[in-house]
């Protein structure tokens, strides 16, 4: 059976000098816990994954162990929300905010399929109520109000459910004087929900003026692949710190449509996060690894020398 996988994986160059290691730990290693079936960036159940930017196939138990970092080129795959807290908190410190806060299809929307249904099954799939976890936590012994979105859940779009929530998370945050952090992943403003899914956008801007501008606080945004439309153009771009993971895409509008409206060319890596920060755009491009031991060096020499004399 394993000669079998090893003869089609390399006629499909998919793993080079990596492929004997790989079958090894596959042969020792008992079945994958289902957590770790979830990894799987492009829903293939089983023991491998697809790495989205050069398409080779890698094993979900090294793959869990790189935090989701294809090592051929250091890509970044996607990760699902609670992976990212995962990644980002200190064991068992994590407290979660409107958990059970769902979304309405107020406008009945419907197309190919019921807005409805496609929300009940993007639920099932990912076990969450809408595209964002919010709570608090503990990176390195600092609390924090953290928000993460959820790209696997209808693009991470940002809908009532996901505007209501962050807005929450960063009320609460300006009242216990909290350093506010916001990962973004999304397709931007849900089209399900028309006009009520751009409103959120005013309502989240609004509040994180108290938080930064009146209070005084901390709010640091980082993005990731993707980060476009509406998030983008509201929360995602307003930190006092602007973090990007390596190569994330992140726009307003996709290069087609610049291009067809401009009606010039654009050039390719335009959007990437290296262009963004060469552009002024961005504070910092910092590896998955590193994320929370840079951003727990913020919140020491933040409060180190607060903002809020108070």
């Amino acid at each position: 059976m394993f000669t079998s996988v090893i003869n089609w994986f390399e006629d499909k160059r998919k793993f080079g000098g990596l492929i004997g290691a790989f079958l090894e730990e596959a042969t020792r290693s008992s079945a994958p816990s289902e957590r770790d079936r979830r990894i799987n960036v492009n829903a293939n159940k089983g023991l491998w994954a697809r790495c989205d930017n050069r398409g080779n196939m890698l094993h979900v138990k090294f793959l869990k162990q790189k935090k989701s970092v294809c090592e051929e080129r250091g890509y970044h795959l996607s990760m699902s929300s609670m992976e990212r807290i995962e990644l980002l908190i200190d064991p068992n410190t994590w407290i979660p905010m409107d958990e059970d806060m769902a979304a309405r299809d107020v406008l009945s929307f419907s197309d190919e399929d019921s807005h409805e249904n496609r929300l009940l099954i993007s639920q099932e799939k990912t076990g969450l109520t809408d595209a964002v976890q919010t709570g608090i936590g503990y990176p390195n012994g600092t609390l924090i109000a953290p928000g993460v979105m959820d790209f696997h859940l209808m693009g991470g779009s940002m809908g009532s459910v996901v505007g209501e929530k962050i807005t929450r998370l960063i009320e609460y945050a300006t009242q216990r004087l909290l350093p506010l952090v916001l990962i973004c992943a999304s397709g931007g403003a849900r089209t399900q929900e028309g006009t009520l899914s751009s409103m959120q956008m005013a309502k989240i801007s609004s509040v994180l003026q108290l938080h930064q501008v009146r209070k005084k606080l901390l709010y640091i945004s980082v993005l990731t692949y993707p980060t476009t439309g509406g998030v983008t153009a509201s929360f995602g771009m307003l930190g006092d710190i602007i973090i990007a993971e390596s190569k994330a895409y992140i726009a307003f509008a996709g290069k087609r449509v610049i291009e067809q409206t401009s009606r010039q060319k654009i050039p390719d890596g335009f959007q990437a996060a290296e262009s963004l920060f060469d552009n002024g755009l961005l504070d910092s491009i910092v590896p998955r690894n590193l994320l929370k031991g840079v951003l727990s060096e913020i919140f020491e020499l933040y409060l180190s020398v607060p903002y809020n004399k108070n």
